[in-house]
């Protein structure tokens, strides 16, 4: 479905708003003091994320500052009949944290504390609210560092719920693999925790991983229990270019098959690369190209990066450029992470369609040499990046959002990216998450039984829709 900036102003006043009485309003005020705002430069901070869906205000924005304060604003939600809907730094993209049915917006920006860190356990322990940067930074003197890096500053709390990846997750897993247990305020105002904090068990139902992912619509994290890992003995960078897309991507396939453990490997075709050297100042060559990342010991590396170089000289491969000083890879990586904006800069006043899928690595080149074949006619600015060691890719397509036409464009190519993706049996995304974006592909990819049962867990979880509504799965067929 394709949607100018009117025509979704219409779709969020078609759904069924339910604002904040005076009475619940009062209750707020009364509960938390100046925690609670409904002043327009705070609602209007909180009315969009980095999705190219135009703002929509909540009706209040909450401060908590600790489990107590949010037990009670789920529990004045209820007795309200308010929509209560977590927020983290806004980073998300596919429209998660849009208050599209009116209510209260949750801003764990004060519960952001790393509250226990167990190095012998390879375990730490931290509010919703702690970036991950934030994270690295407080647990480095303990030899330690938390992996998972999907290229923005984003909150551990939001990362948890869209269950999040990024540039590591090749060699260290996804958020899905490394949250170990949670705190989550339930429907009833109740505090619960998922699980304990031993690596596995078996002890009735998985509550823990059904949290992570689920967007904010089935309770409110509170707390997270994450693995960490040593910080690697030796590290280094490499940059790699091509002659052509499928050369690189293709590069990628053999690598992945042939077992060498790299820790990123990042694809940018040529259009990503001039808006990167564009945006960054750097002198990468404008091809497509690769970007690795080796950790392990000097001994090590040197045997994986002998590996790599052979298999990507088979496919083309030139220029082999190593980063071995921190300063260089800082380098070459912060411009990697500044790709968004480099695209922003091709086009001043635009906004970003950003949409990704994973495949099997098997069809990797296929889908993403169809989607740049099918992204070719294109008059506005689009390029492709991807975390391919996983089979994960985005496109970002950059649109003047007022302008019907492009939007239609753009939503056709992610239809159709997202459909191609499914018949190569893989998945709608990879990493961003479901959010409105994503809702009209769930039947697609899971069948209706599927999706009804998904719509049971919210109905069981979230008996009054209270929790971030209108997001993953619609209250009714």
């Amino acid at each position: 479905m394709a949607y100018s900036s009117s025509s979704l102003s219409s779709f969020y006043s078609g759904a069924p708003r339910r604002h904040l009485s005076e009475a619940a309003r009062s209750a707020f005020m009364a509960r938390f003091g100046d925690r609670f705002s409904t002043g327009d430069a705070v609602r209007d901070h909180h009315a969009r994320d980095e999705s190219a869906y135009p703002p929509v205000q909540p009706d209040g924005v909450l401060f908590p500052k600790d489990t107590d304060d949010v037990a009670a604003a789920v529990r004045l939600c209820t007795e309200h009949n308010v929509p209560l809907i977590p927020f983290g730094i806004g980073s998300s993209i596919e429209g998660h944290v849009l208050p599209i049915e009116g209510g209260i917006t949750v801003d764990f920006r004060d519960m952001n504390k790393v509250l226990a860190i167990q190095p012998e356990d390879f375990t730490v322990t931290v509010q919703p609210g702690v970036i991950r940067t934030q994270l690295n930074d407080e647990i480095r003197h303990t030899g330690l560092f938390f992996p998972i890096d999907p290229g923005a500053h984003a909150s551990i709390g939001g990362m948890t719920a869209t269950r999040a990846s990024g540039t590591n997750a090749v060699r260290y897993g996804t958020m899905r693999d490394n949250v170990l247990s949670l705190k989550v305020v339930t429907a009833t105002g109740e505090v619960i925790r998922t699980s304990s904090r031993a690596r596995k068990s078996s002890a009735g139902y998985d509550l823990t991983h059904l949290y992570v992912g689920s967007e904010g619509t089935l309770g409110v994290i509170v707390e997270i229990t994450l693995r960490v890992y040593p910080l690697p003995e030796a590290v280094t960078a490499a940059v790699c270019s091509f002659p052509s897309l499928r050369n690189a991507v293709q590069s990628v396939v053999e690598i992945m098959q042939s077992g060498v453990p790299v820790a990123r490997v990042e694809f940018m075709d040529e259009r990503a690369v001039r808006a990167v050297n564009a945006y960054s100042k750097t002198a990468l060559a404008e091809q497509p190209l690769l970007l690795f990342e080796f950790h392990g010991s000097p001994a090590g590396i040197a045997e994986q990066t002998a590996l790599v170089q052979e298999l990507t000289a088979g496919q083309g491969g030139t220029a082999f450029e190593w980063a071995e000083k921190p300063e260089e890879r800082t380098a070459l990586w912060t411009a990697r992470h500044n790709y968004f904006f480099a695209c922003l800069q091709q086009r001043p006043g635009g906004r970003g369609i950003t949409t990704d899928v994973c495949v099997p690595i098997s069809r990797l080149a296929e889908c993403v040499t169809e989607t740049a074949a099918d992204l070719a006619s294109l008059a506005f600015p689009w390029s492709i990046v991807g975390h391919v060691g996983d089979g994960n890719f985005h496109v970002v397509m950059m649109i003047d959002a007022d302008d019907q036409n492009e939007w239609k464009q753009a939503e056709g190519i992610n239809s159709r990216l997202v459909m191609r993706a499914i018949r190569m049996d893989g998945t709608c995304t990879g990493e961003h998450g479901v959010g409105i974006h994503k809702m009209d592909f769930l039947k697609a990819e899971h069948g209706e039984a599927a999706l009804q049962l998904m719509r049971n867990i919210k109905h069981a979880y979230d008996p009054n829709n209270i929790f971030n509504p209108g997001k993953i799965v619609s209250w009714s067929v």
